[in-house]
């Protein structure tokens, strides 16, 4: 007898897709092989859900980072796109220098609280001020996961280590140097809230200019326990909102709706809408020195604030300054690209 199949049970679901027809899956990369629970694993996921939902090509990545548990975590997200693993502290100078090259590439680049602050902290400084168009994700969690959990240069006076060893020399916060150094898109976040990272991811994204991102990330080897302040536990006891983030990319429509008087709404440059919900305080993402001063406050109350510190949608890239062709350099003919045999006649005339 001739078998006979059901063609109903033998047709497979569609996948759901974004707006430019890729599903999930696409944005994925490797398995990680980093601690179970690190908080580093929830910031990849948020990556893949925020450029899934934003409907990025992921051709048009590129994923650069350093030495550290932070600069592994590339490898577990976007595995279509371009990709470089630089020297410890030495990923703002490759980044600058491939998006150079080609301005058409949205550069992400992911680091460490030790591969920033610490051996990177004068390419990380040059950069901020700089305004080159990026993401610059900070997976901090205060200590150097990949070399048996020393403090780095993030951890807070006071805090302790596993071994019970205190310590004493103050922190960085690179936040506040971003906004400092000339950063146009400064935040803070915690790998444990999937919504707020998930709204600054996108803000971010949707930035022009250079968009720094500090995100508390718990090590679950080496700072998770009693005496730490980047652990789970404190961070969820004392995270402290400055703002509720809403974002609105260009292509939906503007659905939300706030009582007057209680949301700032930023358009940036592509059409998008980044909505701060003002909690009950006097504070204006655009003011440079508020934004420092609010940090510092925060710091001295044992507080964690977590949003968006300042945001300047207006303010010169380094495309800008530069003068760079639209056209990316990679693109551009020889004849674009090298001076002619009469230019470099009239430079060494100058010069004689």
């Amino acid at each position: 007898m001739e078998k006979t199949t059901n063609a109903s049970s033998t047709k497979t679901r569609p996948q759901k897709v974004n707006r430019i027809g890729l599903d999930l899956n696409f944005y994925k990369g490797e398995k990680t092989t980093l601690c179970a629970g690190c908080g580093h694993n929830a910031i990849s996921e948020r990556l893949i859900q925020a450029f899934y939902e934003m409907g990025v090509d992921p051709y048009q990545v590129i994923k650069l980072s350093g030495i550290g548990c932070s600069s592994k975590s590339p490898a577990y997200f976007l595995g279509y796109s371009h990709g470089f693993n630089a020297v410890h502290g030495r990923m703002p100078s490759i980044a600058t220098g491939a998006l150079l090259a080609n301005r058409s590439l949205l550069g992400v680049g992911v680091s460490g609280d030790g591969d920033t602050a610490s051996i990177g902290i004068g390419q990380f400084v040059h950069l901020m001020r700089r305004n080159l168009p990026m993401i610059y994700i900070i997976e901090d969690n205060g200590v150097y996961g990949l070399t048996k959990g020393q403090f780095s240069a993030t951890a807070d006076v006071g805090s302790k280590l596993k071994t019970g060893l205190v310590n004493e020399f103050p922190a960085i916060d690179t936040c506040a140097m971003a906004i400092e150094l000339g950063a146009t898109f400064v935040a803070r976040s915690f790998s444990g809230d999937r919504k707020q990272m998930s709204a600054i991811l996108k803000a971010a994204i949707a930035h022009r200019g250079l968009a720094m991102i500090d995100v508390i990330s718990p090590c679950v080897t080496f700072n998770d326990h009693e005496g730490s302040t980047k652990s789970y536990a404190y961070v969820k006891e004392h995270d402290e909102y400055l703002d509720e983030v809403n974002f609105v990319p260009y292509f939906e429509d503007i659905t939300v709706d706030y009582e007057p008087g209680t949301t700032l709404d930023v358009e940036l440059h592509d059409g998008s809408h980044l909505l701060l919900s003002k909690l009950p305080e006097d504070y204006s993402p655009f003011d440079r020195k508020k934004a420092v001063q609010r940090l510092m406050e925060a710091h001295e109350k044992g507080e964690v604030l977590t949003g968006i510190f300042y945001v300047n949608p207006d303010a010169k890239t380094l495309f800008d300054i530069m003068h760079l062709h639209d056209t990316p350099l990679v693109e551009l003919p020889e004849e674009k690209l090298r001076p002619s045999r009469e230019v470099l006649d009239e430079i060494m005339d100058d010069l004689k």
